[in-house]
């Protein structure tokens, strides 16, 4: 992992000695929005955008879930980096980036901007009209594909309702805290006391979660949301990388029947299981994280089947998405 110092690329992974061996994930810097009514800058159009991102990363996979979701991957084109993440950071292969012709992802940022100074992350949301990034903050980008394309061809679908946005959002608060980002806090820590402290929180909530998911289909009741597909792309990859690789191995997710059948739920949705690459998921982790895995080992399990069948239409009746 690198960065940029005014448009340089320099080699340098995240410094924690200053905040007592906790990891301190930084800030997004770009938080453009995307109009339907083009009050913005960017305004909604088919073809005009570019998204940049990994399979490997949970943050950039929520973006490719609502491409898929929302129907948009004809509306917005999309490149994919290689999973290992080397001297350069994120790389494209030859050929992969239709819109800026890029092998680095630095190399986005610095067309956006000479003299970024910051991390170089995933995922990117590119203006091909403009030349600028709209954002690189994955949390904004979900709220984009999740309507501003609705008068231009994006599918139906509201997975941030007026009625339930203060509950949506005061479960992405904590599930981020503790969870999404928990387990980074886990991995990324260098002292005892601050793992002890991430991977307290992270069981604690996810034993909550176990709890909320016995009672109702969905985190807000019986709608599918953006809590959900927030929580997804974590417990997607905990029993393959985090339980493992970020030692956040108090209990496996399919220790927990009712987290481990939700995600079962909603890797079953169409489409979604397109979005997910274990292959990618495991190749990174294992393989580009020098301080963590120094022998660069890739796990060959666990085996894990998404497919079987997750019994939760039978216990909860949903209501529409």
């Amino acid at each position: 992992m690198g960065l940029l110092v005014d448009g340089t690329w320099r080699q340098d992974w995240y410094e924690t000695a200053t905040n007592d061996g906790r990891f301190v994930r930084p800030s997004t810097s770009f938080r453009n929005w995307i109009t339907a009514d083009g009050t913005s800058s960017f305004a909604a159009a088919p073809r005009r955008y570019h998204l940049y991102v990994s399979y490997a990363c949970p943050w950039a996979h929520r973006t490719l879930i609502f491409r898929t979701l929302k129907g948009l991957t004809d509306i917005v084109s999309v490149s994919v980096v290689e999973p290992l993440m080397g001297a350069d950071g994120w790389t494209l292969a030859e050929g992969a980036d239709a819109a800026l012709g890029a092998r680095f992802l630095y190399d986005v940022y610095r067309a956006a901007d000479p003299a970024y100074t910051g991390r170089v992350t995933v995922p990117v949301l590119w203006d091909k009209e403009t030349g600028a990034i709209v954002s690189n903050e994955s949390a904004d980008i979900i709220r984009m594909f999740n309507s501003a394309f609705d008068a231009v061809g994006a599918a139906s679908g509201d997975y941030y309702p007026e009625p339930l946005r203060d509950d949506i959002d005061a479960l992405n608060t904590r599930i981020y805290d503790t969870v999404n980002n928990g387990v980074y806090r886990a991995g990324f820590a260098t002292r005892q006391a601050a793992y002890d402290e991430a991977v307290t929180a992270l069981f604690s909530s996810l034993d909550w979660l176990e709890e909320q998911l016995s009672r109702q289909r969905y985190l807000t009741g019986g709608r599918l949301t953006e809590a959900d597909w927030r929580l997804f792309t974590t417990l997607v990859r905990f029993d393959s990388v985090y339980h493992g690789h970020f030692k956040c191995n108090l209990r496996r997710l399919i220790d927990y029947p009712n987290l481990w059948a939700f995600t079962r739920e909603l890797y079953q949705v169409p489409g979604v299981a397109d979005t997910v690459r274990l292959d990618h998921i495991k190749a990174h982790y294992y393989g580009s994280h020098p301080t963590i895995n120094p022998t660069g080992i890739v796990a060959k399990g666990p085996l894990l089947d998404f497919s079987q069948p997750h019994g939760r239409d039978t216990r909860f009746p949903a209501l529409p998405r």
